[in-house]
């Protein structure tokens, strides 16, 4: 530790963890509440997370007192080890948890179990994640003060789930422009187009969907945030979530509109001329008929285009700022995990620095993100398969 003055970083130490420790006990109890009041297994499944961030601010107090202890001759190497042991068992715990929620809501989706939605949880939610940002600033902060690395590895315990709710946002922007579009498209070429007019305007579509997206990049940061600023939103600034979001939104649309319009195609005639010969129009069908009996193709299609956007990097690396900003405000700059780890690997951080090395939890939490979305596709699309 950096600091001249022990007691005082001692006290600093003590302060954070006890502080954090506390904070965290009191939301672990509020979630738990919420979540079994409610039933939302993601709100038990964030509570026990809660819980294993107050072991972790537990684990940085025991850090403390045993980096104040003197020195112990007959033990050679020292207490150096006594934060690894119980980061070995935190971690352990945090994998058994995990592994355990994840295999509960595998469980619900392959058996349909209701999906449960409440103002509480997104009140629980929201407060969580601003408190979260506060501790990761008085975290950093406090190892500032004393060059404490373990204070700022919790700082950024604390943190990375900004980033996590910024790729959200993107993701959420993006889907409002790309699923209505997509679907639009594919049911016009799939009921309604020409034989000619499908031919031409597919491959033009795939297409699209092979432009570089630094491309995108550029586009949204020179064309879609001056355009919008000259007429919705003159007060929006230069790097913005908005923007971002609108041009992942079109950028996916090719994926969604091609993959849904060929679940759409594979529909056999025979069941659209029986619904005509029963008296119903080209309308009536598209939507009653033909969208039900595509709906395992068009799932895995929406799966596909959401993990598109989430790990989306140069569109908002270029055109939403790189400011880790937890907002729910899609007109202020923000950062995105992608775009954290493209930040801190061009040399912003040095490299064996604890900043630097969060990047791979950042990229495993990603990973983990789209492999839930993919696990997610792949059992819907077996629920909801048609067989003709």
């Amino acid at each position: 530790m950096s600091t001249s003055n022990g007691s005082v970083t001692q006290r600093l130490g003590y302060l954070e963890g006890i502080v954090s420790s506390g904070v965290n006990l009191l939301m672990f109890g509020v979630k738990l509440w919420s979540g079994m009041a409610t039933g939302s297994v993601a709100m038990v499944a964030d509570a026990w997370h809660t819980l294993s961030d107050t072991v972790t601010s537990v684990a940085v107090i025991i850090g403390f007192w045993v980096s104040g202890r003197p020195a112990d001759e007959k033990h050679s190497f020292g207490h150096g080890r006594a934060e690894a042991v119980v980061s070995i068992v935190i971690g352990t715990l945090l994998g058994v948890i995990g592994v355990t929620f994840l295999w509960d809501c595998v469980r619900r989706l392959a058996h349909r179990s209701p999906a449960v939605y409440s103002t509480v949880s997104l009140v629980v939610f929201g407060a969580s994640a601003v408190i979260k940002e506060g501790l990761a600033q008085f975290a950093f902060w406090a190892g500032r003060r004393t060059g404490a690395l373990s204070l700022v590895a919790d700082g950024w315990h604390h943190h990375h789930r900004v980033h996590c709710g910024d790729v959200l946002l993107a993701a959420g922007v993006a889907l409002l422009v790309a699923v209505p579009l997509g679907l639009l498209v594919a049911l016009y070429l799939s009921e309604f187009a020409s034989t000619k007019v499908r031919e031409t305007i597919k491959p033009f579509l795939e297409l699209l969907g092979g432009v570089p997206t630094i491309v995108y990049g550029y586009f949204a940061l020179l064309f879609v945030t001056p355009l919008l600023q000259a007429t919705l939103f003159p007060d929006l600034p230069g790097f913005n979530m908005l923007s971002a979001g609108l041009v992942i939104g079109v950028m996916i649309i090719p994926y969604i509109s091609s993959l849904s319009e060929d679940a759409m195609h594979a529909v056999p005639m025979q069941i659209r001329e029986g619904s005509y010969a029963m008296g119903a129009t080209r309308m009536q069908t598209a939507f009653k008929v033909v969208l039900p009996s595509a709906l395992s193709g068009m799932t895995a299609a929406y799966i596909l285009g959401i993990a598109r956007a989430l790990g989306e990097t140069m569109v908002v690396a270029i055109a939403a700022g790189q400011q880790p900003n937890l907002t729910l405000d899609p007109t202020e700059p923000a950062s995105t995990i992608t775009a954290f780890i493209v930040q801190v690997s061009l040399g912003d951080l040095p490299h064996a620095s604890i900043g630097y090395q969060s990047i791979f939890a950042a990229g495993l939490t990603l990973f983990v993100m789209t492999l839930v979305f993919n696990i997610a596709g792949y059992l819907l699309r077996r629920r909801y398969r048609e067989v003709y």
